[in-house]
């Protein structure tokens, strides 16, 4: 309340006049009115703030060696506890989602609590043998020594979860780093504040204090956290930031995963089904709204197939998100843009579009007050237009029409590396060549988006799409150290014969080593 009291005060004129030199003594002046208590109690809030979360991380650092040491089936424990809450509050899922953009409910067990689900059954089926201690054999130049991998905790974590797949996004995090027997501090986001509240209600409820706490909040939460030497930086949103968290990270050489975003491509050649790739481009792109990181972001279609692709994207659309009749504002099942600052970027993007010459090929009604955002097809889209700079985050879908494979790679390959990148087709030399040509983070063939919930597949981007890898075993391998512990025997060893004086003797048996590689 006071913080948005505050905004408030920051909107107008406001003159600030340091009566004394302590700030008790500041006095804010609007229209004759005095805001002085209000500035107090404000600094008073953000500094118990800034106390509690430094707070919270010391208490975290000293006990977490009495975690580190837990066996695993007290990290299996707790994986249940969750799963159990979970199971138990899918109505208050729901609900939550759906206060905050609209979700269907279908979409929150689908694509919010079953992969998170999904991950708890791997880890609990999986995690003795993954936090196992591996043996790793000799080389030549090591025999008489006996080697093993540990993996261990990295200690305290911190998960920056981002607000498009709310429960899914900061949950599927927190399970990896719980299996690899962390403590976790998590940070939902403010954009969604229904299920940032039920995810702490969450954690509240099935851990304690010292294995994870939640801090809601907005950025200067954020902020305050990453002033702080966790361990590891579990992030999830756009690369803007993500370069922000990276820097933060860097000033404590905190190691990090980054899963970001960028302009993932779908390449729909001419030999595709035509009707199969609209229906799954279709789903994919507009599901949540079209806010999802690893949507098609725009679409290369073949001179030979973009009408029949852009016919049956006009006939997909109302199927799945409104019914025959196609009004898709009163559908149950098509989400809501998720405040009004994305509403109004959306707006921008399609108005610069149809500016510069686009085609709006379906769809494109508009309701701000319910920020209601109908699918958007166009075509004869200028390259010039935001929509093939900037990353839509929407449901605003380019179609590009193009003649030769050439002028595609070519094309991806000048922009940054996408984090995912669809092809539709059947002709596999042309299909082996855009996924040897080009770099993404992912590559999904004759669909989109389904390698997210691949549990046995690493998923992360590359370079500006992300850093390091995450779910199942790759999860675990993000929140762990793998830590190589080498014993030598005891007595005479190898190595013994290459310790210097280097005499003609030692010199000739290391000439002779050498060849032998």
């Amino acid at each position: 309340m006071l913080r948005q009291c505050y905004r408030c005060v920051n909107k107008v004129n406001i003159r600030v006049t340091p009566v004394n030199s302590t700030p008790k003594n500041l006095t804010l002046e609007r229209n004759g009115r005095l805001f002085t208590t209000l500035l107090l109690m404000t600094i008073i809030e953000r500094t118990t703030a800034q106390s509690d979360i430094s707070k919270r991380f010391e208490e975290k650092k000293t006990v977490f060696q009495s975690l580190k040491i837990e066996p695993v089936s007290a990290r299996k424990a707790r994986l249940r506890k969750l799963r159990t809450w979970i199971k138990a509050n899918q109505a208050a899922l729901r609900d939550a989602m759906y206060r905050d953009f609209r979700k269907p409910a279908a979409e929150v067990d689908t694509t919010e609590i079953l992969p998170v689900l999904d991950e708890i059954k791997q880890a609990l089926e999986n995690l003795d043998r993954w936090a196992k201690t591996k043996k790793v054999d000799a080389s030549l130049t090591m025999l008489g020594t006996r080697s093993v991998i540990m993996y261990e905790p990295k200690g305290v974590c911190l998960i920056i979860s981002p607000w498009n797949y709310p429960f899914n996004l900061s949950a599927g995090p927190l399970v990896s780093a719980l299996a690899a027997g962390n403590a976790v501090i998590l940070k939902p986001s403010e954009m969604t504040p229904n299920t940032s509240t039920l995810i702490s209600k969450m954690c509240k409820e099935v851990f304690t204090e010292n294995e994870v706490t939640v801090f809601e909040g907005g950025t200067e939460v954020s902020q305050e956290l990453l002033k702080l030497p966790f361990d590891h930086i579990f992030f999830t949103g756009s690369p803007s930031v993500g370069k922000i968290v990276m820097k933060a990270a860097a000033e404590n050489l905190t190691s990090v995963t980054l899963e970001l975003g960028g302009k993932s491509p779908t390449l729909v050649l001419p030999s595709a089904n035509a009707k199969e790739a609209a229906q799954r481009i279709a789903v994919t792109k507009f599901i949540n709204n079209g806010q999802t990181c690893i949507a098609p972001d725009y679409v290369f279609a073949h001179e030979n197939i973009v009408a029949d692709l852009i016919k049956n994207l006009k006939e997909e659309i109302p199927v799945r998100f409104g019914g025959s009749d196609g009004k898709i504002k009163t559908s149950p099942d098509y989400a809501r843009i998720v405040n009004e600052k994305h509403f109004s970027r959306l707006s921008d993007l399609l108005r610069d579009a149809e500016s510069k010459g686009a085609t709006v090929e379906t769809g494109g009604q508009l309701d701000f007050s319910q920020r209601f955002f109908e699918p958007v097809v166009l075509s004869n889209v200028s390259n010039a237009s935001r929509v093939m700079e900037e990353e839509i985050f929407g449901p605003i879908l380019p179609i590009v029409t193009y003649r030769s494979l050439d002028e595609v790679v070519q094309y991806i390959n000048a922009r940054p590396k996408p984090l995912a990148l669809y092809i539709f087709g059947r002709k596999k030399s042309e299909i082996n060549r855009v996924k040897k040509e080009t770099s993404s983070g992912t590559v999904c063939i004759n669909d989109c988006a389904i390698q997210f919930l691949h549990p046995n597949l690493p998923f992360g981007g590359v370079n500006t799409s992300g850093i390091g890898k995450s779910h199942g075993y790759y999860g675990f391998l993000a929140f762990s150290n793998e830590k190589p512990v080498l014993r030598q025997r005891n007595g005479l060893t190898a190595f013994r014969f290459f310790y210097p004086p280097y005499t003609p003797g030692v010199q000739r048996m290391i000439g002779w080593i050498l060849k032998l590689f």
